[in-house]
């Protein structure tokens, strides 16, 4: 599978984590952001167009602003001006993935693989089984590449979501929490838990998924009903927010509409994949759909592979 790889060039620098402190319910171990000075937003470019060597597809920055002097890379990489202090943040999709062999896959009924998931997460499986996983992976490969990172998103105060946050501060990657006080949920319920993926292995090297997101009919975290002002603090610092298609499993579509609208307005610019969600969110509810036709006009860079394209 080919896949489309765009490279900005800009300074790297090291981060420094910052001091952890009350965010999510109080947990202790998230991030406060510092106060920082006001951001100055610039009017986005008109066009810019990228080719990818190897299967020659053109990816389009939109048209943000009626009229540019320029037009082009050089002017769309330097429309904002402000002190933004980190390279990538990322929205959502922070979860733990659980790697097991299993004998088999679990059986293709709805109610089966429920029933089959809720056995293995009655007894939670050594530590050597867990995985950072979602966009962690793509924190983790940026800040080990020198970029400044961080983590917009969801853990719950359990042990899986102890484990994310000990594996992205161990990166340099600070998390930022997506909740706030008037958001209505039981901290002690399933909903509030940091998400899981389990992913099978059958003898065979065939692989299965699992997660409770797939058994909701609303993203897992649907109580979240608006951007915390810690979360767009961090959009506002952040020179590129990277949302993927899975970032649907657990933030509604309006919460991340926002995340993008509140971007463009102070000059952040949006790298979207949408991954292998995004056939099935074309074919989803209306709202989804309204999203992910919204963030495909107007993110800045598009993520595909070819069979995307």
């Amino acid at each position: 599978m080919h896949h489309q790889t765009i490279t900005l060039k800009s300074p790297l620098s090291y981060h420094v984590c910052s001091q952890h402190s009350a965010v999510l319910h109080k947990n202790p171990r998230l991030t406060k952001l510092p106060n920082f000075p006001p951001i100055s937003a610039k009017n986005r470019p008109s066009s810019s167009t990228f080719y990818c060597d190897g299967i020659g597809t053109g990816i389009s920055a939109p048209n943000h602003a009626s009229d540019s002097q320029y037009g082009n890379l050089h002017d769309w990489k330097l429309r904002s001006t402000g002190v933004k202090t980190i390279d990538v943040a990322t929205l959502g999709n922070l979860c733990v993935d659980i790697v097991l062999n299993v004998p088999k896959l679990p059986p293709p009924s709805r109610d089966h693989r429920k029933a089959y998931m809720d056995h293995l997460a009655s007894c939670p499986p050594d530590k050597k089984y867990w995985e950072a996983g979602g966009n962690c992976n793509m924190a983790i490969a940026a800040a080990r590449l020198g970029l400044r990172c961080m983590s917009i998103g969801h853990v719950g105060d359990e042990i899986y979501g102890k484990f994310l946050i000990d594996v992205l501060r161990d990166e340099g990657i600070d998390i930022v929490g997506m909740s706030e006080d008037t958001d209505v949920v039981d901290c002690s319920s399933a909903s509030y838990e940091t998400l899981l993926c389990w992913v099978l292995v059958d003898p065979l090297q065939r692989h299965g998924f699992c997660s409770r997101a797939d058994f909701r009919k609303e993203p897992a975290f649907s109580w979240m009903n608006a951007l915390s002002s810690d979360v767009k603090m961090a959009i506002k610092l952040s020179k590129v927010l990277f949302v993927n298609g899975y970032g649907f499993d657990e933030l509604s579509p309006s919460l991340i509409l926002s995340a993008q609208e509140y971007a463009a307005e102070v000059g952040t610019s949006i790298f979207f994949d949408p991954g292998p969600r995004g056939k099935s969110l074309s074919r989803g509810t209306a709202e989804e759909q309204r999203a992910l036709s919204h963030l495909l006009r107007m993110s800045d860079v598009l993520l595909l592979t070819s069979d995307e394209v």
